[in-house]
């Protein structure tokens, strides 16, 4: 197991990306509604940036950007991404719970937490607490976007082993993704999801990169209540019983 979660499967993590979000200008694309409420050269934090896609896009834009994951293996793909494209961002390895103490309070115009990171804070307090730790480095009025999976849909479902029913190719290497979910019987419990992209060469050999993640599921009334008591009010959401994944996007309170 990796010493931090993703470490591992940063190598390989663009295999278990929708193939849209895999440019820099296609991540962007994905919240231009969102992107549409900042101002030109607005300051955005990309909080558990993963592999930088996102954040060197906004950079792209013309955003000041600071991108941060706890995954220093993460990190320093975004650092790699962010030159290849002439992008001028900061990265930084950071927890939520470390952004009290960047010296980032109150500026930063809005903060992303994209990509399903939300569901891996331990419980609803350190949920809320990772949600503060945003909201405090948010300006007054400033806008938060969160993404997420929907987990109604997910423990409907229940414990199960998905396996990709086609090859994912990258960058002309293929692979098969594989999904291993194991659900609590509580909501506030811990579950496991083991993840695996099983890599095959040109002669057929399998080199397989994989982790087990914990993650704690919430539902989409959790989470705007959970934005409320961090000082932040929802603003819209796209959230439908039958999506996959949905948006939140919330204001600080002033």
């Amino acid at each position: 197991m990796a010493d931090t979660p993703y470490d591992t499967l940063a190598e390989v993590y663009d295999w278990l990306v929708w193939e849209g979000l895999l440019t820099p200008q296609g991540s962007a694309a994905a919240f231009g509604d969102v992107l549409d409420e900042l101002e030109p050269g607005s300051r955005i934090l990309d909080c558990a940036a993963g592999t930088g896609h996102l954040a060197v896009g906004l950079a792209l834009r013309g955003f000041e950007v600071v991108a941060t994951d706890a995954s220093d293996a993460m990190v320093q793909r975004t650092r790699r991404l962010a030159a290849e494209h002439g992008a001028d961002l900061r990265a930084v390895t950071s927890t939520w719970e470390q952004l009290d103490d960047a010296g980032w309070s109150g500026t930063f115009d809005a903060v992303f937490c994209v990509g399903n990171s939300l569901t891996h804070a331990a419980g609803s307090e350190a949920r809320r607490a990772a949600l503060r730790a945003m909201a405090g480095v948010l300006r007054a009025d400033g806008l938060l976007a969160v993404t997420s999976r929907n987990w109604e849909r997910i423990r409907e479902r229940g414990s199960s082993l998905n396996v990709g029913d086609q090859l994912v190719e990258r960058d002309g290497r293929r692979g098969l993704v594989i999904y291993v979910w194991t659900l609590a019987d509580g909501w506030e419990q811990r579950h496991e999801l083991d993840v695996a992209v099983a890599l095959i060469g040109d002669d057929g050999a399998v080199t397989t990169r994989g982790e087990r993640l914990s993650f704690w599921p919430f539902r989409h009334e959790t989470l705007r209540e959970d934005l409320l008591a961090a000082g932040l009010q929802a603003a819209a959401s796209t959230y439908e019983p039958d999506v996959t994944a949905y948006l939140v996007t919330a204001r600080r309170v002033a």
